[in-house]
């Protein structure tokens, strides 16, 4: 039986809610002569934990939980406005990307419909019972290109022109899970931290994951051994790819079962990955009975850069013989091959996008009253430079910040106005 809150005295401190003792219950004092005992406390922070919850509900929020979150579900009304028609996806990438015509037009089409199909379509259903029942799976995207030719910036430019979240994981550090590595669920959650903790903003972001050539299994034997960095990982991110509720720590690490959980739904997230997938131009070449195709091949098997740089025409049984599992390749429906950047495409690469390396470090020297020039034979002289280095696009920094070191030391400095040009002599004797 619980004694009176007036019995203090005789029995040590009570609960000044339920009137139990020290006897019974462990009571924690507090201020002015008031008591809580570890029952109460537990329900009280229920009944705060309840309020929360309805008060996020009424104001449309997503209140924080202990325990497991709820994942979000796909939530058509969510959208973020009206969808871009792919003419006005393409014109956006051409400001950002130079060349790949073919690549802009199969990636703008793509992400038109993938975005479209999160729409609601009761309107739809209400005009053309026809299409009530219907619906449109989704489409993730495989790019294969040589390095630096710009797969990661489209999916980047796409991510910021659509404004929707985005992240970036590397296919070479996923593990299978219980595996010293990361899970393939750490992909997600880079999203959902990117999309401020915001559950169904990320569930409609964009991941992109690189390298994901790295993942094709190791060997056509059977082996006694798991491939856990290699098929594993392709087994694990079947279900992410396809859609499936994913469950993570939001500070990451491995799970346990008492620990909070945030989950998100991968239905809508757009899936983009992307590899080098170097020697597949072999095997597709062992299909067409062709010697030279492909960006670099010739008859003789070597890369040349007089070589025509034409896309690979890829097929899903040439992934497969590459490594890939056919399920894996399965979902990944919309496969486009890039091209090497050529000469001239890098001197457009140089001056052309909105955020060019030449405009980038005009901005730098203008801060310093620096005037800074290039002449167009020192353009190319960069281009050269950053072809002979096989790394395309990003062989271009690598050159220019070589070139670049004196004239930002020696040139900046002082308030009087000055004007640098930038030579083919100054480049060439820079690279040297």
């Amino acid at each position: 039986m619980s004694r009176k809150k007036n019995d203090n005295d005789a029995f040590g401190p009570c609960c000044s809610f339920c009137g139990r003792g020290l006897d019974e219950v462990i009571v924690v004092p507090g201020p002015d002569g008031a008591s809580i005992c570890e029952d109460c406390a537990h329900q009280a922070i229920e009944i705060a934990e309840e309020a929360r919850r309805q008060s996020g509900e009424l104001m449309g929020g997503a209140p924080k939980r202990h325990g497991k979150a709820k994942a979000a579900k796909p939530d058509a009304s969510a959208a973020m406005g009206p969808v871009p028609s792919p003419q006005e996806l393409k014109d956006f990438l051409d400001k950002y990307v130079i060349g790949h015509e073919a690549t802009k037009k199969i990636l703008s089409v793509a992400v038109h419909n993938h975005y479209r199909r999160l729409e609601s379509s009761a309107a739809a259903a209400a005009s053309d019972p026809e299409f009530a029942d219907v619906e449109i799976e989704k489409s993730n995207i495989l790019l294969i290109g040589p390095t630096g030719c710009g797969k990661t910036l489209f999916a980047r430019s796409l991510a910021k022109f659509l404004k929707v979240p985005f992240a970036i994981g590397d296919a070479t550090t996923l593990t299978e899970a219980g595996y010293v590595g990361e899970d393939v669920e750490n992909v997600v959650r880079y999203l959902w931290q990117n999309a401020d903790g915001d559950t169904e903003r990320a569930a409609r972001g964009i991941i992109y994951i690189d390298e994901i050539d790295k993942i094709a299994s190791k060997t056509d034997n059977v082996s006694i051994t798991r491939d856990v960095s290699g098929e594993g990982v392709q087994q694990a991110l079947l279900k992410i790819l396809e859609g499936t509720v994913c469950r993570f720590p939001p500070k990451g690490g491995r799970k346990h079962p008492d620990q909070e959980y945030i989950e998100v739904n991968t239905s809508n997230i757009l899936f983009i990955c992307g590899g080098a997938f170097v020697g597949l131009d072999k095997i597709i070449a062992e299909r067409t009975g062709r010697n030279v195709i492909g960006y670099g091949a010739n008859a003789s098997g070597e890369s040349e850069a007089s070589t025509a740089r034409g896309p690979l025409d890829v097929r899903p049984e040439d992934l497969v013989k590459f490594g890939l599992i056919p399920e894996f390749t399965g979902r990944l429906p919309v496969v486009t091959s890039m091209s090497e950047l050529s000469e001239d495409d890098l001197v457009r690469v140089l001056t052309e996008p909105k955020n060019c390396l030449v405009k980038q470090y005009r901005k730098l020297l203008a801060m310093d009253h620096v005037d800074l020039e290039f002449a167009p034979e020192a353009l190319r002289e960069l281009a050269k430079a950053a072809l002979a280095r096989k790394t395309g696009a990003r062989g271009l920094r690598a050159a220019m910040e070589r070139i670049m070191t004196d004239v930002m030391y020696e040139g900046t400095g002082g308030q009087a106005s000055r004007k640098v040009v930038v030579t083919a002599e100054m480049v060439k004797e820079g690279l040297k």
